[in-house]
């Protein structure tokens, strides 16, 4: 009888430590906070499905996803706030370009090429850059997003000053059916398939395909340096963990797709089931290439970039080469 209560006060005890947040076997984690770049979509599949799989605990840390707060990923990741982060090589230029910049650093490429472009109505002379010529361009009104543009037009012989620049639109496909906007640059594993999805034949093309100097990266995470330098193995950890992450999404499309859904916390995703899918399928070809591994940064194309932007007058400071990456988290 006297085991017997012992064994029931042992029950009893540990479903008590359970139940009001004693030590468990997570506790034993440590915990990482990855802030996003916006709600969840399938440039973040690969964090879903680590975490899913259990990739992160098996490195043994916790990782808590979080949306951006209004002054933005970047400041959250170098105030300490976040250890990591999902940011964009255009948008980190003023910080490595600043004398007082941040400290962070990027430390993979989720994609390996830049998959965005501007998409038009189809047979309306889109399909070059040239073609846009007087039309309403859809902009998010960002120095570095309309130079990019102008110079493709003036280079293929169009002319920039006839665009006519409107408000960015959310709903790009619908934007275009409802002839709101005649052209807008789009992430084609999102927008471009959403077009598809709600059957509105378009042209596009790729800005990378155009310009290979702007085949730069995005998105990219990047991470706090001060983490790093305390915790690199921790970091690797996780940069690992992530890095199995996203191979098992490019492998396996329809269930990291699933895993992305089920994860959504945001409610984001309602709705949107089938896009999610098609966009998986898509952008799972995208996340490697033809790179040797996930993730790896190429410093030529990463400091060729930035050095258009100095030429161009976009950042006030030459960023130096290999400023701002490091591959050495990859494993």
């Amino acid at each position: 009888m006297k085991k017997l209560i012992s064994l029931l006060l042992a029950l009893s005890m540990l479903f008590c430590l359970t139940a009001c947040g004693g030590k468990t076997e997570t506790d034993s984690l440590y915990e990482i906070t990855l802030c996003l770049d916006w709600t969840p979509n399938t440039n973040h599949t690969g964090f879903f499905a680590a975490d899913a799989l259990g990739y992160y605990k098996d490195a043994g840390i916790k990782v808590r996803i979080v949306q951006p707060p209004e002054d933005g990923a970047e400041l959250m990741t170098a105030s300490g706030q976040a250890q990591f982060a999902v940011s964009f090589q255009d948008s980190l230029a003023g910080v490595f370009s600043s004398q007082d910049s941040m400290k962070i650093t990027a430390v993979a490429a989720i994609l390996q090429h830049n998959t965005s472009g501007v998409i038009t109505r189809k047979g309306e002379g889109g399909h070059t850059p040239k073609g846009l010529d007087g039309m309403k361009y859809s902009t998010w009104n960002n120095a570095i997003e309309l130079a990019m543009i102008k110079e493709l037009m003036n280079d293929d012989g169009g002319n920039y000053d006839s665009l006519q620049l409107v408000p960015s639109v959310t709903n790009e496909a619908q934007a275009l059916k409802n002839k709101d906007i005649d052209a807008v640059w789009v992430y084609y594993g999102w927008a471009g398939i959403s077009c598809e999805l709600q059957k509105v034949e378009t042209d596009y093309f790729a800005l990378s395909d155009i310009n290979p100097v702007f085949d730069y990266y995005t998105p990219v995470i990047i991470a706090n340096d001060a983490f790093l330098e305390a915790e690199p193995e921790k970091a690797r950890a996780f940069v690992e963990a992530t890095k199995k992450g996203y191979e098992f999404a490019a492998a396996n499309p329809d269930l990291a797709a699933q895993f992305l859904i089920d994860g959504d916390e945001t409610g984001s995703l309602k709705g949107s089931e089938r896009l999610v899918i098609e966009s998986q399928k898509w952008i799972s070809k995208q996340y490697t290439a033809e790179a040797e591994t996930w993730g790896i940064i190429d410093a030529d194309r990463w400091d060729s970039f930035y050095l258009w932007l100095y030429e161009n007058g976009l950042i006030e400071n030459r960023i130096e080469a290999g400023k701002g990456f490091t591959n050495e988290f990859l494993g």
